[in-house]
Protein backbone atom coordinates (compact mmCIF):
# COMPACT_ATOMS: atom_id res chain seq x y z
CA UNK A 1 0.00 0.00 0.00
CA UNK A 2 3.05 2.30 -0.01
CA UNK A 3 2.34 3.41 -3.64
CA UNK A 4 -1.14 4.54 -2.53
CA UNK A 5 0.36 6.47 0.40
CA UNK A 6 2.83 8.13 -2.00
CA UNK A 7 -0.03 8.95 -4.37
CA UNK A 8 -1.87 10.70 -1.54
CA UNK A 9 1.34 12.44 -0.48
CA UNK A 10 2.15 13.73 -3.97
CA UNK A 11 -1.42 14.86 -4.59
CA UNK A 12 -1.42 16.59 -1.21
CA UNK A 13 1.72 18.52 -2.10
CA UNK A 14 0.47 19.77 -5.46
CA UNK A 15 -2.89 20.64 -3.87
CA UNK A 16 -1.55 22.73 -0.97
CA UNK A 17 1.55 24.21 -2.63
CA UNK A 18 -0.19 26.67 -5.01
CA UNK A 19 -0.30 30.07 -3.36
CA UNK A 20 -3.72 30.77 -1.89
CA UNK A 21 -4.92 32.36 1.33
CA UNK A 22 -3.66 29.55 3.57
CA UNK A 23 -0.14 29.83 2.20
CA UNK A 24 -0.27 33.62 2.47
CA UNK A 25 -1.06 33.30 6.17
CA UNK A 26 2.10 31.28 6.67
CA UNK A 27 4.28 33.34 4.31
CA UNK A 28 3.34 36.69 5.82
CA UNK A 29 3.79 35.35 9.34
CA UNK A 30 7.23 33.94 8.50
CA UNK A 31 8.31 37.22 6.89
CA UNK A 32 7.19 39.48 9.73
CA UNK A 33 7.25 37.37 12.90
CA UNK A 34 9.70 35.27 14.87
CA UNK A 35 10.08 31.65 13.79
CA UNK A 36 8.16 30.40 16.84
CA UNK A 37 5.11 32.48 15.89
CA UNK A 38 5.41 31.47 12.24
CA UNK A 39 5.44 27.77 13.21
CA UNK A 40 2.39 28.30 15.43
CA UNK A 41 0.56 29.89 12.50
CA UNK A 42 1.58 26.96 10.28
CA UNK A 43 0.21 24.43 12.80
CA UNK A 44 -3.12 26.29 12.94
CA UNK A 45 -3.42 26.22 9.15
CA UNK A 46 -2.42 22.52 9.11
CA UNK A 47 -5.15 21.64 11.61
CA UNK A 48 -7.92 23.29 9.60
CA UNK A 49 -6.56 22.02 6.28
CA UNK A 50 -6.36 18.38 7.40
CA UNK A 51 -9.76 18.52 9.10
CA UNK A 52 -11.36 19.83 5.90
CA UNK A 53 -9.61 17.17 3.82
CA UNK A 54 -10.85 14.41 6.13
CA UNK A 55 -14.40 15.76 6.07
CA UNK A 56 -14.44 15.92 2.27
CA UNK A 57 -12.85 12.48 1.87
CA UNK A 58 -14.98 10.64 4.43
CA UNK A 59 -18.21 12.50 3.71
CA UNK A 60 -18.27 11.82 0.00
CA UNK A 61 -17.16 8.25 0.68
CA UNK A 62 -20.27 7.65 2.76
CA UNK A 63 -22.43 9.02 -0.05
CA UNK A 64 -20.78 6.75 -2.63
CA UNK A 65 -21.40 3.71 -0.45
CA UNK A 66 -25.08 4.65 -0.14
CA UNK A 67 -25.44 5.55 -3.84
CA UNK A 68 -23.22 3.33 -6.03
CA UNK A 69 -24.03 5.26 -9.24
CA UNK A 70 -22.58 8.38 -7.63
CA UNK A 71 -19.08 6.90 -7.86
CA UNK A 72 -18.87 7.29 -11.65
CA UNK A 73 -20.48 10.73 -11.54
CA UNK A 74 -18.00 12.04 -8.97
CA UNK A 75 -15.07 10.43 -10.77
CA UNK A 76 -16.03 12.19 -14.01
CA UNK A 77 -16.92 15.56 -12.46
CA UNK A 78 -13.90 15.44 -10.16
CA UNK A 79 -11.55 14.56 -13.02
CA UNK A 80 -12.80 17.49 -15.10
CA UNK A 81 -12.56 19.82 -12.09
CA UNK A 82 -8.99 18.73 -11.35
CA UNK A 83 -7.97 19.46 -14.96
CA UNK A 84 -9.72 22.85 -14.74
CA UNK A 85 -7.95 23.72 -11.48
CA UNK A 86 -4.60 22.72 -12.97
CA UNK A 87 -5.07 24.82 -16.11
CA UNK A 88 -6.13 27.76 -13.96
CA UNK A 89 -2.95 27.48 -11.89
CA UNK A 90 -0.77 27.31 -15.00
CA UNK A 91 -2.33 30.54 -16.24
CA UNK A 92 -2.37 32.34 -12.88
CA UNK A 93 0.07 34.79 -11.32
CA UNK A 94 0.84 34.61 -7.60
CA UNK A 95 0.26 37.75 -5.57
CA UNK A 96 1.74 38.31 -2.13
CA UNK A 97 -0.39 41.36 -1.42
CA UNK A 98 -3.53 39.42 -0.45
CA UNK A 99 -2.42 37.99 2.87
CA UNK A 100 -4.27 38.57 6.10
CA UNK A 101 -2.78 40.70 8.84
CA UNK A 102 -0.74 38.35 11.03
CA UNK A 103 0.13 41.01 13.61
CA UNK A 104 -2.78 40.10 15.85
CA UNK A 105 -3.56 37.73 18.76
CA UNK A 106 -3.23 34.02 18.08
CA UNK A 107 -6.93 33.37 18.71
CA UNK A 108 -7.79 35.75 15.88
CA UNK A 109 -5.41 33.89 13.58
CA UNK A 110 -7.22 30.66 14.53
CA UNK A 111 -10.58 32.19 13.63
CA UNK A 112 -9.35 33.78 10.41
CA UNK A 113 -7.67 30.54 9.25
CA UNK A 114 -10.92 28.66 9.96
CA UNK A 115 -12.91 31.16 7.88
CA UNK A 116 -10.48 30.98 4.95
CA UNK A 117 -10.47 27.17 5.03
CA UNK A 118 -13.90 25.95 6.16
CA UNK A 119 -16.19 28.82 5.14
CA UNK A 120 -14.85 28.97 1.59
CA UNK A 121 -17.58 27.38 -0.60
CA UNK A 122 -15.17 26.87 -3.49
CA UNK A 123 -12.73 25.00 -1.24
CA UNK A 124 -15.53 22.74 0.00
CA UNK A 125 -16.74 21.97 -3.52
CA UNK A 126 -13.24 21.48 -4.97
CA UNK A 127 -12.09 19.36 -2.03
CA UNK A 128 -15.19 17.16 -2.05
CA UNK A 129 -15.14 16.50 -5.79
CA UNK A 130 -11.38 16.07 -6.04
CA UNK A 131 -10.94 13.79 -3.03
CA UNK A 132 -14.16 11.98 -3.90
CA UNK A 133 -12.84 11.27 -7.37
CA UNK A 134 -9.60 9.88 -6.01
CA UNK A 135 -11.43 7.79 -3.42
CA UNK A 136 -13.56 6.33 -6.21
CA UNK A 137 -10.38 5.25 -8.01
CA UNK A 138 -8.73 3.56 -5.00
CA UNK A 139 -8.58 -0.22 -4.53
CA UNK A 140 -10.26 -1.80 -1.52
CA UNK A 141 -8.37 -1.00 1.69
CA UNK A 142 -6.46 1.93 0.15
CA UNK A 143 -8.49 4.72 1.77
CA UNK A 144 -6.47 4.99 4.98
CA UNK A 145 -3.11 4.99 3.19
CA UNK A 146 -4.22 7.62 0.68
CA UNK A 147 -5.69 10.10 3.18
CA UNK A 148 -2.72 9.59 5.51
CA UNK A 149 -0.41 10.56 2.66
CA UNK A 150 -2.61 13.56 1.84
CA UNK A 151 -2.55 14.72 5.48
CA UNK A 152 1.22 14.16 5.69
CA UNK A 153 1.71 16.52 2.76
CA UNK A 154 -0.20 19.28 4.53
CA UNK A 155 1.85 18.84 7.69
CA UNK A 156 5.18 18.79 5.86
CA UNK A 157 4.40 21.58 3.39
CA UNK A 158 3.20 24.29 5.77
CA UNK A 159 5.97 23.61 8.30
CA UNK A 160 8.67 23.61 5.62
CA UNK A 161 7.15 26.74 4.04
CA UNK A 162 7.31 28.61 7.34
CA UNK A 163 10.96 27.63 7.88
CA UNK A 164 12.02 28.32 4.27
CA UNK A 165 10.37 31.75 4.08
CA UNK A 166 11.77 32.70 7.49
CA UNK A 167 15.28 31.80 6.34
CA UNK A 168 15.08 33.14 2.76
CA UNK A 169 13.01 36.25 3.45
CA UNK A 170 13.01 38.67 0.51
CA UNK A 171 14.20 36.00 -1.93
CA UNK A 172 10.65 34.64 -1.91
CA UNK A 173 8.79 36.84 -4.40
CA UNK A 174 5.76 36.71 -6.68
CA UNK A 175 7.83 35.49 -9.65
CA UNK A 176 9.09 32.44 -7.75
CA UNK A 177 5.61 31.66 -6.45
CA UNK A 178 4.07 32.02 -9.91
CA UNK A 179 6.39 29.34 -11.25
CA UNK A 180 5.57 27.15 -8.27
CA UNK A 181 1.90 27.50 -9.19
CA UNK A 182 2.61 26.55 -12.81
CA UNK A 183 4.54 23.41 -11.90
CA UNK A 184 1.80 22.33 -9.48
CA UNK A 185 -0.83 23.11 -12.11
CA UNK A 186 0.87 20.87 -14.66
CA UNK A 187 1.02 17.98 -12.21
CA UNK A 188 -2.62 18.49 -11.23
CA UNK A 189 -3.66 18.37 -14.91
CA UNK A 190 -1.90 15.01 -15.26
CA UNK A 191 -3.75 13.73 -12.19
CA UNK A 192 -7.06 14.88 -13.69
CA UNK A 193 -6.36 13.10 -16.97
CA UNK A 194 -5.55 9.94 -15.02
CA UNK A 195 -8.87 10.16 -13.16
CA UNK A 196 -10.76 10.51 -16.44
CA UNK A 197 -8.84 7.50 -17.75
CA UNK A 198 -9.98 5.51 -14.71
CA UNK A 199 -13.57 6.54 -15.46
CA UNK A 200 -13.29 5.30 -19.05
CA UNK A 201 -11.93 1.97 -17.85
CA UNK A 202 -14.71 1.68 -15.25
CA UNK A 203 -17.42 2.34 -17.85
CA UNK A 204 -15.96 -0.04 -20.45
CA UNK A 205 -15.39 -2.96 -18.08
Amino acid sequence: MIPIYLQGLSLGFVYVAPIGMQNLFVINSAMSQKLKRAMATALIVIFWDISLGLACFLGVGALMEALPWLKELILGAGGLLVVYIGVGLIRSKADLSGGKDVNQPLWKIIGAAFIVTWLNPQALIDGTLMLGAFRASLPTGGDLYFITGFASASFLWFNLLAIAVHLLGSRINSHVLTWLNRVCGAVIVLYGIRLLGNLVQMVLV
